[in-house]
């Protein structure tokens, strides 16, 4: 795999991390106890740290893309382990009618 097939592949596990560590540890200005500000939503975060969020979608993004390399590389999961619906098309697991 090229290096630059990595970094894209990084890139968007970060991405996807980032997305799923933004609602982890936010507190609403209810939830902390203080005043809000006139017109400010109920949800809006009173903390929000966006420091924190890159370092944890960091450490998520490089364990996530380093077990995708490595599955990559050495192929303990391939299409055949995940195949629930039976042997596919005709031919699927033919290399020759690739």
């Amino acid at each position: 795999m090229a290096w630059t097939s990595v970094l894209a592949i990084y890139f968007l596990c970060w991405v996807f991390s980032a997305l799923v560590m933004l609602p982890f540890g936010v507190r609403t200005h209810d939830e902390m106890g203080i005043e809000k500000i006139p017109g400010q939503a109920d949800s809006a975060p009173a903390n929000f740290r966006p420091g924190r969020v890159i370092l944890r979608a960091t450490i998520m993004a490089t364990i996530v893309c380093g077990l995708y390399v490595s599955n990559y590389i050495y192929g303990w999961i391939t299409l055949e382990d995940i195949d629930f619906f039976g042997a596919g098309p005709p031919g699927y697991s033919d290399p020759e009618n690739y």
